[in-house]
């Protein structure tokens, strides 16, 4: 289903059509279907949408099928004031849902920061649809005993932690700008985007929920891992931004440990959103490991 575009988003920035899945529970999840071939599946993280991987959907999609969703809650899709909702394994059901009706085969998974496990839990559950993976400063695991994560999840559930996110918008204006290792390409215009799609308190409790699963979603995470043997072999480039304040080096080692056809491209000048920071390099290595 197609959907009209909203005023304050760029065609030259975001030059693709927005296409509306309606999802098992109702609501419209909007997502970019570019190109033609073999598809190519962005999944993103918190708090962004699909308007991070602009850069790679145009310089893929004259040779791939490039799919790249908001999750239920971000973006352009619906929000909704259910608190299961806002759990990452209905995010995943979602996904699952949309790929299911648009019967995509021997896709490949690009996956970022929450998008990891998202996209992960897809992969143990449909092995034999995907055929490759690329993971970009993400994780896969339970984090639950790692105080730099613990803590994390627990200030930013707490009573401060949900004002902030929800009334200062405190994920994009705070802690995205602190993310990036290049903070030139983060002009207003793109910023603009980022908050325009959390537009109000109201607007931004999928976007707060999120934060206190790093630690609330153990299980979860920990019956995905468990099943990694269903993803773990199948060939996987990796992105690495090593400026990144969420996920280090620590994580990175874990993911060569456990991959075991793996292409590891680490980005010394660059934080969180590889796509954003490094469209170009990312493409290079991106086209040679799809070809």
């Amino acid at each position: 289903m197609r959907g009209v575009r909203l005023a304050w988003v760029s065609d030259d920035l975001f030059p693709f059509e927005s296409r509306f899945f309606t999802t098992p529970r109702g609501q419209a999840m909007h997502y970019v279907d570019e190109g033609s071939g073999e598809p190519v599946v962005f999944v993103h993280g918190n708090p962004a949408w699909s308007f991070e991987f602009r850069h790679l959907i145009t310089g893929l999609r004259s040779e791939f099928r490039c799919v790249a969703p908001d999750h239920i809650g971000f973006g352009l899709s619906s929000r909704s004031d259910r608190k299961d909702d806002h759990h990452p394994a209905a995010h995943a059901e979602a996904l699952a849902t949309l790929l299911d009706d648009l019967a995509l085969q021997d896709m490949t998974l690009f996956l970022t920061d929450w998008g990891g496990p998202i996209g992960l839990d897809f992969a143990r559950r449909n092995p034999d649809r995907v055929k490759g993976l690329v993971i970009a400063n993400t994780w896969c695991w339970s984090v639950n005993r790692d105080p730099h994560f613990w803590f994390f999840s627990r200030m930013m559930a707490s009573p401060l932690g949900q004002y902030l996110i929800k009334r200062a918008n405190f994920f994009v204006n705070g802690v995205m700008p602190r993310a990036v290792g290049n903070k030139e390409v983060m002009t207003s215009e793109v910023m603009e985007h980022y908050r325009n799609a959390q537009p109000s308190a109201a607007a931004r409790a999928a976007n707060a929920a999120l934060p206190g699963h790093i630690v609330g979603a153990t299980g979860w995470l920990q019956e995905i891992w468990q099943d990694r043997a269903a993803f773990c072999g199948k060939p996987t480039l990796i992105f690495w931004g090593s400026k990144d304040i969420a996920f280090r080096t620590k994580e990175l080692d874990r993911w060569r440990s456990e991959l075991t056809d793996v292409e590891v491209h680490e980005f010394a000048d660059c934080g969180h959103f590889v796509a954003e920071e490094a469209p170009e390099r990312v493409l290079a290595a991106l086209r040679g490991f799809l070809g």
